[in-house]
């Protein structure tokens, strides 16, 4: 389970390059930029973004927000696209500001089992 307000690093399963950003200025919404960095999963701080979320842990099915923590942006995509390289993608970028823009919902994935440290916490009664 992933905590509201816990670091995480999203990490492209095909290019294992992590989700990055920094204060450059993004091409087309001149928002900040975000791009993939790293190599197989690691990377340095610039990767790290704050799950924004209600109660305690991320609901599958409920709306989040992930915000950079180095830079405090909200990872947004609005209708911005680009000609090229990949025609029609859609520019994803940090927002100052949050907005319908960055709510982020899970429509995939894959289901990991609670670690047993998470269970004990869970059903842990005291005597």
């Amino acid at each position: 389970p992933v905590r509201c307000g816990q670091a995480i690093r999203l990490t492209h399963l095909g290019a294992g390059r992590n989700l990055h950003s920094h204060r450059f200025t993004s091409p087309l919404s001149g928002n900040q930029e975000v791009s993939a960095f790293g190599e197989a999963g690691e990377g340095d701080y610039l990767d790290d973004w704050t799950v924004v979320c209600s109660g305690t842990y991320w609901v599958r099915d409920d709306e989040v927000r992930f915000q950079h923590t180095s830079t405090d942006v909200f990872l947004s995509v609005t209708g911005e696209q680009y000609g090229r390289p990949i025609h029609g993608q859609k520019e994803v970028h940090g927002m100052a500001a949050s907005s319908q823009n960055n709510y982020w919902k899970v429509m995939e994935g894959i289901f990991m089992q609670p670690s047993e440290a998470f269970q004990m916490e869970q059903y842990h009664a005291e005597l």
